[in-house]
């Protein structure tokens, strides 16, 4: 399992404008944009991180976008990255501020960039969810997403759930009373989490597990509901967390956006492993990020014979 393969990359911000992104409650992100390059424009990507993964991680592929005539948006969630505070102790994020309060600015912030443009977005992991949350999630207009699924132990592979099970639910959780947050860094895991994410991560089946009012939980199911954007699920066959099964409960929360699960080989991409996080490495700018753009820029299912059809 390739947890830290996310520190890995290098950084190519070059061409990147770093930008401070205001959120309702008076958190401000930190990110970059990527404008466009060329002559046509097909739009505005958000990338949505995976849970404990730098923005900076996405940069090459947000950087692929932009040649290829895409505005992009990468930024770090609350707590993560440049949007750390200075302690993570006593800090009150939950899963779903990310959403609420963090992919909703994100989402207002390019739309007051350029309100006519199509707002696309690219979730990885949790970030697949981050739409659901959001008071503007019907704005998007297309997503895809990759390995996303929320962390529940029963949908991890068979092969390998004990050994995530003893890890994510029972490490975790543990080390996060004990030090106040998740030190996820200082043991090569992922960066460290806000002791509320890293609990609805080790003790909830979805983003609104932890919230008892019935009043906020319907909040959240009717803004699920109003995403009608359609989905392309992309997961890969030797992906522990992201199994089909992971991957169909995420998009059961979106009851009115057609969905297309796709679960790829590594072998017919040409790779011995991907796992979790690889289509997201360099390596895949020929193959896998090519095929994203059919998808991306003119909405064709760059892998049929690899889709599970869902509710098309």
């Amino acid at each position: 399992m390739a947890i830290a393969e996310p520190s890995s990359t290098t950084k190519p911000t070059d061409e990147a404008v770093a930008v401070s992104i205001p959120c309702d409650d008076g958190v401000v992100l930190g990110g970059h944009l990527w404008p466009p390059e060329g002559i046509d424009h097909h739009g505005c990507v958000i990338v949505n991180p995976a849970t404990g993964v730098l923005a900076r991680y996405y940069h090459h592929y947000a950087r692929f976008l932009s040649k290829h005539g895409f505005t992009v948006l990468t930024y770090d969630y609350r707590g993560i990255g440049r949007s750390r505070p200075e302690s993570l102790r006593g800090c009150r994020y939950r899963w779903h501020d990310w959403g609420e309060l963090d992919f909703d600015a994100a989402v207002r912030f390019l739309h007051a960039r350029d309100p006519a443009a199509p707002q696309m977005v690219v979730g990885h992991s949790f970030g697949g969810a981050l739409p659901g949350l959001s008071e503007n999630g019907a704005r998007v207009s297309r997503m895809l997403t990759v390995g996303a699924q929320y962390g529940y132990w029963r949908d991890y592979d068979c092969r390998q759930r004990l050994a995530l099970f003893a890890k994510w639910h029972v490490a975790m959780p543990a080390l996060t009373a004990l030090f106040g947050y998740f030190p996820g860094k200082r043991l090569g895991w992922l960066e460290d989490l806000p002791a509320g994410i890293a609990q609805d991560w080790a003790f909830g089946r979805g983003p609104i597990g932890h919230l008892r009012e019935p009043a906020a939980r319907q909040r959240i199911r009717r803004r699920f509901e109003d995403v009608t954007a359609p989905i392309v699920a992309v997961t890969t066959t030797d992906d522990p967390f992201a199994t089909v099964a992971a991957l169909g409960r995420t998009l059961g929360d979106y009851p009115n956006a057609p969905s297309r699960v796709v679960q790829l080989d590594p072998a017919d991409l040409g790779f011995a492993a991907i796992g979790h996080f690889g289509l997201f490495h360099a390596r895949h700018a020929n193959g896998f990020w090519r095929d994203t753009l059919s998808w991306l820029r003119d909405g064709t299912d760059p892998w049929p014979e690899a889709s599970h059809s869902r509710n098309p």
